[in-house]
């Protein structure tokens, strides 16, 4: 729970000065005259000098089990696409579509979501945006509708299941609430929002796509055996892939965070790929691999995670929540539309993830009003769909968004805040009218 407010540097009260720091930071972010990595650590030391929050509250404000999973799945990821296993699945699946570009599309979007709700949004897009990236280039087609399509797939997945997205874990970690609960409610309502969302995507961009003929017939003659380079690299993957999978799943059981799971499959994986290698080779391919992973990404977050922190402490998200809470009066069903649209649009501003922390011990104080912890279980689901769909608003709203605009980046085809949000803002809010419509046949009605 977040403290009340005090006072900091020259008196100043925390609360406001820690809303500031947050608008200018967001407000550089958008603007995209500064690398967001950079803008977000100098918030996170301001945030710190100005004495919102001491070093130490700094640094437990920081999810290192978020960042723990995103550095293992890319160590994961950059190590097992050097056997061709990517490549492979890419020129699989659009030549099973002809090398259309709309169905490709679709296709890589269908996948997306699929290995969202399996893996976690952040490891799915960080398989398949690359190999995007190879297919849309032999096309000769712009990425960026690929790329909008993936991201809004990866969240509306990973929305189905306990390891699909971190709201998700968080959530299932304090209440208990089981993976196939997850499954059972959560995925019917992902289904219908991809199902609603997909044909708008057709309607701006799918119908307009079109490949020239020779382009399609080249990627029709790859032959996807061709892509496995190392195939003693691509059991090893495919068996520490395994494993990690089915550790997500079982995560609960055997008492380990998704965090410490993919830094272990990283590590195991790491250490079969070197092990019949000289010492000279091994540094030479560990430098090759940790220089695969999204450091500005990973660094925009730690700075972020802070920025969040210190208005988290000084009272804002719990002000919010309150006022939310407050404004339904009691009342069970309108409770629960307020979490699911105050989530979607608060995630969408910002992260996820210190929001479902911050509601978290609201809605389990409100167990004696609604008659006991297991009457909570409809607000749990309300609080999960308005999170992970509202991840979708902006750039910034959810870890596999930043990721994908890190890999974007990387490729030379940036994807820009407010392009992003004019599209992506308007099919949020619609999967959210979706979802409230969900809860009322299945849970409120």
């Amino acid at each position: 729970m977040p403290h009340e407010a005090g006072q900091v540097l020259f008196g100043w009260d925390a609360l406001w000065l820690s809303s500031a720091i947050l608008v200018v930071t967001y407000g550089v972010i958008i603007s995209e005259r500064i690398n967001r990595a950079v803008i977000a650590l100098v918030g996170a030391s301001v945030v710190v000098a100005t004495g919102v929050l001491d070093q130490q509250q700094a640094i437990a404000g920081i999810d290192f089990n978020t960042l723990a999973l995103l550095i293992g799945m890319m160590i994961i990821v950059a190590i097992s696409r050097q056997s061709g296993l990517f490549q492979y699945v890419a020129i699989w699946s659009v030549k099973r579509v002809k090398a259309r570009p709309w169905p490709a599309m679709l296709m890589l979007s269908v996948v997306t979501a699929l290995f969202s709700a399996l893996l976690d949004n952040v490891t799915t897009v960080l398989l398949i945006v690359p190999v995007t990236l190879v297919i849309t280039e032999e096309l000769k087609v712009t990425p960026y509708p690929f790329l909008f399509a993936e991201i809004l797939a990866s969240n509306i997945g990973g929305t189905s299941t306990l390891i699909g997205d971190p709201p998700n874990i968080l959530i299932g970690s304090a209440t208990g609430l089981t993976f196939n609960e997850f499954l059972v409610n959560l995925a019917p309502a992902a289904a219908f929002v991809f199902a609603a969302t997909m044909p708008i995507i057709y309607l701006i961009w799918g119908r307009k796509l079109t490949a020239p003929a020779e382009a399609r017939a080249r990627v029709m003659k790859f032959n996807e055996i061709e892509a496995i380079t190392d195939w003693r690299l691509l059991k090893q993957a495919l068996a520490v892939i395994f494993v990690v999978i089915a550790a997500f799943v079982l995560a609960h059981d055997i008492g380990m965070e998704p965090g410490s799971i993919a830094l272990f499959g990283a590590a195991v994986l790491m250490l079969l790929h070197n092990l019949p290698h000289s010492a000279e080779h091994q540094s030479h391919t560990l430098h090759k691999t940790f220089g695969e992973v999204e450091w500005i990404t990973i660094f925009f977050f730690v700075g972020l995670f802070v920025v969040v922190a210190g208005v988290e402490h000084a009272g804002l998200l719990k002000m919010l929540a309150d006022y939310m809470l407050v404004a339904t009066g009691g009342d069970f069903a309108m409770t629960g539309y307020a979490i699911l649209w105050s989530a979607a649009v608060l995630s969408a501003i910002v992260d996820n993830i210190p929001f479902v922390a911050t509601m978290i011990p609201l809605i389990q104080s409100m167990a004696p009003t609604f008659g006991g912890e297991e009457q909570l279980t409809p607000l749990w689901w309300a609080l999960a769909l308005g999170a992970c769909l509202g991840g979708n608003g902006t750039l910034i709203g959810a870890s596999a968004n930043l990721t994908v605009a890190g890999l974007a980046e990387r490729a030379g085809h940036p994807i820009r805040f407010v392009p992003f949000l004019l599209m992506a803002f308007p099919l949020m809010m619609m999967s959210v009218a979706i979802s409230h419509v969900y809860m009322y046949l299945f849970f409120f009605d």
